[in-house]
């Protein structure tokens, strides 16, 4: 293919052109890595979205106390980002969330990725946790909510702890499954070169346990965006879930769209982060 018959750099990124590594692929069906952005899909399919909001709300399609027009809903945008909502600014709302998402993730990584390599490599380790995680990991956090009432009160330790509890499995589980996905092969070569316990662990074990650790990641994230507005009805008044619980209170459903959507972007946003660091620094992810 000539330069001039190359696709343009905007027609890649829109993912309606592959670039040059996709276009060297013979096979692309089943091949996970000649899979393109399709962000011109993605955006096609938004545009789309946005039209039938206005159309079913302008033509008195669906009732504007059950779904707002999108006029109200850029409209009560502006009063929030000038005025606030209920005497605090719209980004301390945004602010208080992503620092208790992130204080359980962080926590729960802390705590969950040692454990989790503990459970893999030790037959003591999985004995003793083992039972215990598989009991918990199931119960849904928001079951939890009146034992870290009683236990801890209402104060921001009860809202972190609920969250560092929905992290806290899902980053054992992850880490215990990336060391079970090591080659054994790989450790006997290191073995045989003469590593110890702890070179074979750094060099080996955590490398190839990384993908599944960041899956986790990504996972333990979206849980505790799910679980921060019920973690926000510990009597919170500050947070994304806790407006959204307060204009459900006085039937403000524009409100509690802009708070929907908010958690959404930010939500993606991180995902997409997380997904540059994972190409960053796992490189070596899927190439065995």
């Amino acid at each position: 293919m000539s330069k001039d018959s190359s696709p343009s750099k905007l027609m890649i990124w829109l993912g309606l052109a592959d670039n040059s590594f996709t276009r060297q692929k013979t096979v692309k069906f089943g091949d996970a890595s000649a899979v393109n952005s399709g962000r011109a899909y993605g955006l096609l399919c938004v545009a789309a979205l946005l039209l039938l909001w206005w159309l079913s709300t302008s033509m008195g399609w669906v009732k504007p106390i059950f779904w707002p027009p999108l006029s109200a809903v850029f409209s009560r945008m502006g009063e929030l980002l000038s005025e606030g909502y209920r005497n605090t600014p719209l980004w301390e709302h945004v602010y208080i969330s992503v620092y208790r998402v992130m204080s359980g993730v962080f926590y729960g990584a802390i705590v969950g990725i040692p454990l989790g390599l503990a459970m893999g490599l030790s037959s003591i380790a999985r004995g003793m946790f083992d039972p215990i995680v598989e009991f918990i990991r199931p119960i849904p956090p928001l079951a939890l909510i009146p034992l870290v009432i009683l236990w801890f009160g209402i104060d921001e330790f009860a809202k972190i702890f609920l969250l560092f509890l929905a992290s806290l499995f899902i980053m054992t589980i992850a880490a215990r499954s990336g060391v079970s996905s090591v080659r054994i092969s790989k450790v006997h070569a290191a073995y045989s070169l003469g590593a110890s316990k702890a070179q074979v662990l750094r060099t080996v074990i955590l490398p190839n346990a990384l993908p599944e650790i960041f899956t986790g990641l990504r996972t333990s994230m979206g849980v505790c965006w799910g679980t921060v507005v019920a973690a926000e009805l510990v009597a919170a008044d500050k947070g994304l879930g806790s407006m959204i619980m307060i204009a459900k209170n006085f039937l403000q459903t524009d409100t509690v769209v802009i708070g929907i959507f908010i958690i959404g972007l930010i939500g993606f946003a991180i995902e997409i982060l997380m997904r540059k660091l994972e190409a960053r620094l796992i490189p070596w992810r899927g190439k065995g």
